[in-house]
């Protein structure tokens, strides 16, 4: 019986850390404007979507700390299908961290250019 009761607690440590990742969804990055031909209006946009791009990666990472938190827990616990599971969330938040960065350079060079294209 006690074997029973913790084949079911592993079971169930397992699916919760399965449902607790699928709830983190990491977001997609958003079309960048080509500032050389852009308009004001069209930056404007393309900040916007930046801005709703780094909120929306905000949410992810904070989903999962939660869920990197439960995991690291598990391994600490000793089950063994935990560890990759942890590794894999961690590695899909610094690849959000990545993104935000990447955006970001992509959107500055934008700026520099519609400023370049657009002199005051």
């Amino acid at each position: 019986m006690k074997i029973m009761t913790t084949a079911i607690a592993l079971l169930f440590t397992i699916f919760a850390g399965q449902a607790l990742a699928a709830d983190c969804e990491l977001p997609t990055m958003p079309a960048i404007p080509d500032g050389s031909s852009s308009t004001m209006e069209e930056m404007i946009e393309g900040q916007q979507g930046v801005k709703a791009f780094q909120a929306a990666a905000a949410e992810f990472r904070a989903c999962q700390d939660s869920t990197m938190a439960e995991l690291k827990a598990s391994v600490e616990e000793g089950n063994p299908g935990a560890a990759p599971k942890y590794e894999a969330a961690t590695a899909d938040y610094n690849e959000s961290v990545a993104m935000e960065e990447q955006l970001a350079e992509q959107f500055n060079q934008a700026i520099r250019a519609y400023k370049a294209a657009n002199p005051s």
